[in-house]
């Protein structure tokens, strides 16, 4: 093993409340499992904390033995320990980072770098005002998209019991008598033996359904209350000086930010999704946000028992109120509570419709349901226009502002659900549908699939201008076509129910053509989400946006001459024009061009299509939405949100971004409303920033860096990309290798998600989703994807350069600490970076290189991976003119606290995976199943310590 450097001193009030609950786990394990399992899993913690803390060679060296010589039945137990105690650091970590954000303010210094006031006073600066900034809101689109893509391992089960103790250790524990300490201390361990007598992986595989209802529970526990919060303090710094708490508006912003989601609706690649989940996904939405407006309504009846004989109300307010069916003549001089009376059993009876059924917690009595939010909206702004003319203004914020803000922004559909499909399914659908409805084209029956591009391109328009169907009611198609009929139809169907914003885009994954776009255009108007567009060019009636995936680097490439032609066509410029708001949205996928390219090269792909598309979308006087398809881990696009968007070239945000949240980020981000709002506000505010910095400004500055930096980026692209290639694609055996040295066909089993790992049914790096690859070299502690290239690159450029650019490797060495220091996108490559070199470890991937049967090709190729490791560490030292976090202490002390438990967990996998493999086939099943079990939990306590590797 080799000896680790030092991390720093973890914060005191961090480390005490990791020595809490770990001394609270071990009382329990011990409670529980007996002294023996305590004392196995007492004598490696020791040994662990004294390797990675002092550096004690020998301490690692007995880790190792005391793990190969474990007995079957105490792996478990082992792995279990040290998961466990991973999830509640976790928690320890979350408070320190809320702590230190309340200190800061508390402090009342400056605000923090991320916050709202940081960047209105930024913007403020810079000549925009708090009116420019409200005119931007009116027509901004800022969104989260919750995809159910499986990286996040923790049971809703153990993520519940989390919640429940990170609600305990919030408590102010010098402010707590003894009686109440005790009472705390007693609690935290009973929770404690909780999750420890609560079985950590699903035995089943997640359905569908499942991930739809794991993803609601973020609504109930984060987003109904952190979002409307977020808005009214948006609100209340955008006030005027003059106004004056009593006088402050309550008016609700418009919905800038609302929130979207994959679940139900994304089929790419999962079979398991079809109509009837899309129907589900919205049905179980409006229920949700249903209950949360009903609880409301009932919680402001209680609160506005304002009496008519004390306070006026306006015509409107009292005819509402004369409307309501309420008999009790206890409250006839209560106007605001009959008229609240008035809208529940309006919303009683929206959800019999809606959702099938009442969800009326109290008697209520038959009114006619809402027929859309914005009549429900209505009704409430009826009480806070009453309020607002009758010294009620202050009181309408109590609660009633936080309604009218959820009402805007989660209507009766809570997310919108985007549609997903692949390109290459449409295509074999409509194939079909020309066949079999004997469509001819240059004489002859269509077979769709065996025409060129030009000729698809023809025939898709003019079916796009045909009145008749193409679909026929009488003919027999395949499942496969049948499936994507009854899901585009339900998409249609749940549009008129819940409303046009239920489903408002289909992406279409692998675009590679200007055909794979007019395909869907067409599906829609065969299943009535659209009317057939007239051959004068207008706009057919409603639809989807079709929303192209560029994803590979050659489809990044050619996506800005995808986009030029696709506004360019009379029926897309009119839809575009009429129907989408001017606005056309692009998704950008980075997992996939990385497990393509490697991280350099799919950065700097991405960063130039994003460029090109800018200037295609200016000449056509068209906004663009890009939609960034980032993952946790930094080689998927991860790391920290706020960076990533001030890092974006300029014009590309504009007030338009959505992002997917993935896995274990979501629970990371969301999983209460106190972080949850943290993480939401940095959002809104780095869109601000990057939208509202004036644009001449920003733009001169980034075509200095693109003339300055552009082609030394190019360069060390070329450089990356060859090095990483050659590596994964071109060395004889990587393969092999790759599926021995890794935990990957492990990670299949552990019923994370209810898509499959792999594309296709076979062990070819090719065809292996990008997720469970990068997801695969974070637990043998190599992080790969977030690195490998680099440190090629930036030598290869100080060694040789360009001609004509900066002369000497002296010379461009100071370049590249030039760009480092002023260019943000290579600043944010460059610091992202260095947090999966913060969390590789060469001498624990070694092991599971060991796993590696042929000893010629474990040699060559770990040989390769550590010689560009090195390079690539001392590299990024001398062009960043740091050591790996140096100027991050929080994080160096919380990783050099999780270290110590993590290594052990991948030992513990190490050896699991040998005997799982030495046995094969010759075990009995039980133990067989045992062992996997045990597998299945390092990963999951190696997933928890690294946090963000999916």
């Amino acid at each position: 093993m080799k000896q680790s450097a030092r991390g720093a001193e973890a914060p005191s009030f961090l480390r005490n409340d990791i020595r809490l609950l770990g001394k609270t786990l071990g009382q329990v394990i011990r409670e529980n499992d007996g002294k023996a399992t305590y004392d196995v899993v007492e004598k490696l913690r020791q040994a662990a904390v004294k390797f990675r803390r002092e550096g004690d060679l020998k301490s690692g060296q007995i880790l190792v033995r005391q793990i190969e010589k474990l007995a079957a039945g105490q792996t478990n137990s082992v792995a279990r320990a040290f998961s466990y105690f991973l999830h509640l650091s976790n928690i320890a970590e979350d408070r320190d980072q809320n702590r230190r954000q309340r200190q800061h303010e508390l402090a009342d210094g400056a605000p923090m770098h991320g916050s709202l006031l940081h960047v209105l006073d930024f913007l403020k600066a810079r000549g925009v005002d708090s009116r420019k900034v409200r005119r931007y809101l009116d027509s901004a689109c800022i969104v989260p998209v919750l995809t159910a893509h499986p990286t996040e391992v923790q049971r809703k089960s153990t993520l519940d019991i989390h919640r429940e103790i990170a609600v305990l250790l919030a408590h102010d524990t010098d402010a707590l008598t003894p009686s109440e300490a005790r009472h705390m201390q007693k609690r935290l361990t009973g929770l404690i033996a909780v999750l420890w007598q609560t079985r950590m992986l699903r035995q089943q595989k997640l359905t569908v359904l499942d991930e739809i209802d794991n993803a609601l529970t973020y609504y109930d526990s984060t987003f109904l209350r952190a979002i409307p919060r977020l808005y009214q303090d948006l609100a209340e710094k955008l006030q005027p000086a003059a106004r004056t708490l009593l006088n402050e508006s309550s008016e609700p912003l418009p919905p800038f930010l609302r929130m979207g989601s994959w679940i139900g609706g994304d089929r790419d690649g999962n079979p398991n999704v079809d109509a009837s989940t899309l129907e589900q996904a919205l049905l179980r939405q409006s229920t949700l946000v249903l209950q949360h407006y009903l609880q409301e309504i009932k919680l402001l009846g209680i609160e506005l028992s304002i009496s008519q004989s004390l306070s006026d109300v306006s015509p409107e307010l009292l005819a509402l109120a004369q409307a309501s069916g309420d008999p009790s003549p206890h409250r006839m001089d209560e106007p605001y509570r009959r008229a609240l009376i008035h809208i529940y059993a309006r919303l009683a009876a929206t959800s019999t419709v809606l959702a099938g059924h009442t969800l009326a917690l109290w008697p209520t009595y038959d009114a006619p349901p809402y027929s859309t939010p914005r009549d429900f909206m209505h009704d409430l702004q009826v009480l806070a226009d009453s309020l607002g003319q009758h010294h009620g203004a202050l009181i309408a914020q109590l609660r009633l502002t936080g309604l009218r803000q959820a009402a805007a922004v989660f209507g009766f559909h809570l997310a919108t659900v985007d549609l997903r499909q692949s390109s290459d399914v449409h295509e074999r659908v409509l194939t079909e549908l020309f066949k079999t409805a004997q469509v001819r084209h240059d004489g002859g029956i269509v077979d769709y699939a065996a025409l060129s591009e030009q000729d698809r391109i023809e025939l898709l328009r003019a079916e796009i201008h045909q009145a008749r169907p193409l679909v026929s009611p009488w003919a027999a198609y395949s499942p496969e076509t049948e499936k994507e009929l009854a899901i585009l139809r339900m998409a249609a169907s749940c549009r008129k129910k819940y409303g046009e914003m239920a489903i408002t885009q289909t992406i279409v994954s692998h675009t590679e053509t200007l055909s794979d776009l007019l395909e869907v255009l067409v599906l829609q108007q065969e299943t009535g989400l659209i009317e057939p567009t007239p051959a004068d060019g207008h706009a057919g009636r409603q639809g989807l946006m079709v929303v192209p995936l560029f994803e590979t680097i050659p489809d990044l490439e050619r996506s800005p001459d995808i986009m030029a032609a696709w506004l360019d066509l009379p029926e897309v410029k009119a839809r575009v024009h009429h129907v989408q708001d001017n606005i056309q949205e692009v998704m950008l996928g980075y997992s996939d061009s990385n497990k393509d390219g490697g991280y350099l090269t799919s950065n700097w792909s991405l960063y130039q299509a994003e460029r090109r598309l800018v200037q295609v979308f200016m000449k056509r006087k068209t906004q663009l939405r890009l939609f960034h398809g980032r993952g946790g881990s930094v080689g998927r696009g991860g790391g920290s949100s706020f960076d990533a968007i001030l890092a974006q070239p300029p014009g590309t945000v504009n007030g338009q971004i959505r992002l997917t949240e993935q896995g274990e980020v979501i629970q990371a981000k969301y999983k209460n409303a106190e972080v949850g709002r943290y993480h939401l506000e940095m959002f809104v505010a780095a869109t601000l920033e990057a939208s509202l910095v004036p644009a001449s400004t920003a733009t001169r500055m980034e075509d200095d860096n693109m003339a300055q930096f552009g082609p030394a980026l190019d360069f060390m692209s070329d450089a990356a990309q060859r090095a990483y290639r050659n590596l994964v694609y071109a060395t004889p055996g990587f393969n092999d290798y790759f599926f021995a040295s890794t935990p990957v066909l492990e990670i299949a089993g552990l019923n994370i998600g209810s898509r499959p790992a792999s594309r296709k049914a076979n062990s070819r790096i090719e065809d292996l989703r990008a997720i469970p690859w990068g997801f695969s070299w974070a637990q043998c502690r190599l992080l790969l994807t977030g690195w490998y290239g680099m440190g090629t690159a930036l030598r290869s450029y100080i060694d040789n350069g360009l001609e004509g650019v900066a002369s000497t490797p002296e010379n461009r060495l100071a370049q590249l600490q030039d760009m480092a220091q002023t260019w943000p996108f290579f600043k944010t490559l460059l610091s992202n970076m260095e947090q999966v070199l913060a969390k590789t470890d060469l001498g624990i991937a070694r092991q599971y290189a060991q796993l590696v049967p042929d000893a010629a090709l474990r040699n060559n190729i770990f040989q390769r991976i550590e010689a560009e490791l090195t390079l690539t560490q001392e590299m990024f030292t001398r062009v960043a003119q740091r050591e790996v976090l140096a100027e991050d202490p929080v994080l160096a002390a919380a990783l050099s606290e999780r270290f110590a438990y993590i290594d052990p967990l991948n030992h513990l996998q190490v050896e699991l995976l040998r005997r799982h493999r030495q046995a094969g086939a010759r075990s009995a099943r039980g133990s067989e199943n045992q062992i996997q079990r045990a597998i299945h939990m390092t990963i999951n306590g190696v997933a928890a310590g690294l946090r963000n590797s999916g």
